[in-house]
């Protein structure tokens, strides 16, 4: 009976990491797909044409229109938001995207929308290299980010040693491994906390990640008035679900550590990164930035032991003070990390949200929440077809 129990949590490890593995490896029709776009954008007129079109490049900074943000590496997904919100929208010519990605993918990124024209909105394709003021004397702290050793070990090193599995839950085990998430040190993911600088002459922009799909207008956000607040968002400590809904500072952070126990709350209510309303303007009048600079140095310097996870800790501590939530129908978490989602409540929320390691796109993603995505990826289109895109 010891032997078969130990044979079945060792089984549940191995899972676990099997899983972790495939959630941060690139499929290969994503990855296909990139490649081919990027092989048409050397070669194809069509594909290099200018985005927007040269008349329509004064609304890029027209404060009438709804301006969306998206950062993202992965095509499939950035043309599954956009088409989503477009088709959602009651008023889609209003709509600009700005879609933000690196340097290897701006061609074949470039490429697809050039290519897929949606008529009604306007959508703009920049690489993080085309933005004259994100360098690296302007953000010196993402490149220790980014060259920081102890960093890459922990986020691409090997996640079970000196890892006592004895003495861990399988639960615990996997929130660990999705804190080890390499996307966490790249700079597109740390992108939106630079938004006031990119964009410099837009009052308001909503921010999605690549792994949400739109199913509501969105235009009633822009209305939404923040009370002088910098961050629209939804809070995640109250909810019917109380695996996705219960999420505090004590959470996300080491309250073992005496400089977090100092200064932070952890009681204090989350709130999600996802899909949130900026006040740019009112963001400007604060020094967010600077405090988020400075806590990203202080994790450094600690080794890591004030928070594990990503990007939300720092912003819950830069942004502090400067949420105004907002209804929890507006943004719907977990379809990535919790198979029991009700299928009833993802019909009802205007953005739900596949955070978690099963995203739509992979084979582990949930197969009775994935239709909501696929409906939006056209499998007519020749890339995909001969992508072998995961239908």
């Amino acid at each position: 009976m010891e032997r078969s129990e130990r044979e079945i949590r060792e089984s549940k490890f191995a899972e676990l990491m099997n899983k972790h593995f495939a959630a941060t490896a690139i499929p290969k029709g994503i990855h296909c797909l990139s490649l081919r776009l990027t092989d048409e954008y050397s070669s194809n007129a069509h594909a290099r044409k200018q985005l927007p079109s040269p008349e329509l490049l004064p609304l890029l900074s027209d404060n009438s229109y709804h301006h969306f943000v998206l950062a993202t590496d992965n095509i499939l997904a950035a043309a599954v938001v956009v088409t989503s919100a477009v088709q959602s929208s009651l008023k889609p010519e209003k709509i600009v995207f700005h879609v933000i990605t690196d340097k290897k993918t701006y061609a074949g990124m470039h490429s697809w929308f050039a290519l897929n024209p949606i008529s009604s909105a306007i959508i703009e394709v920049k690489g993080v290299h085309q933005f004259d003021w994100l360098t690296r004397e302007n953000v010196p702290v993402l490149e220790a980010v980014e060259s920081h050793n102890l960093i890459r070990n922990y986020y691409h090193g090997n996640h079970v040693a000196g890892a006592n599995l004895s003495d861990t839950t399988p639960r615990t085990f996997a929130s660990k491994l999705q804190a080890r998430s390499p996307k966490y040190i790249s700079l597109l993911n740390h992108l939106r906390i630079y938004l006031p600088e990119l964009f410099p002459y837009l009052d308001k922009v909503v921010f999605l990640d690549d792994d949400v799909v739109i199913q509501r207008d969105l235009s009633p956000l822009w209305e939404i008035d923040l009370n002088g607040k910098v961050n629209g968002a939804v809070e995640t400590c109250n909810g019917e679900d109380d695996w996705v809904m219960s999420k505090r500072f004590r959470n996300y952070f080491n309250f073992s550590h005496p400089l977090i126990a100092k200064n932070l709350n952890a009681d204090e209510c989350a709130w999600a990164y996802g899909m949130n309303i900026f006040d740019l303007r009112a963001w400007r009048k604060t020094d967010i930035r600077d405090t988020y600079h400075a806590w990203l140095k202080e994790n450094l310097k600690s080794n890591l032991t004030l928070w594990k996870l990503g990007t939300l800790p720092p912003a819950l501590i830069a942004f502090k003070g400067y949420v105004h939530p907002i209804d929890p129908s507006w943004h719907m978490l977990g379809l990535g990390y919790q198979n029991k989602t009700n299928v009833e409540n993802v019909k009802k929320a205007a953005v739900i949200h596949y955070n978690g390691q099963s995203k739509p796109w992979l084979e582990i993603g949930f197969e009775h929440l994935r239709p909501f995505w696929t409906k939006y990826v056209n499998y007519s289109n020749d890339f995909i077809r001969n992508c072998q895109i995961l239908e």
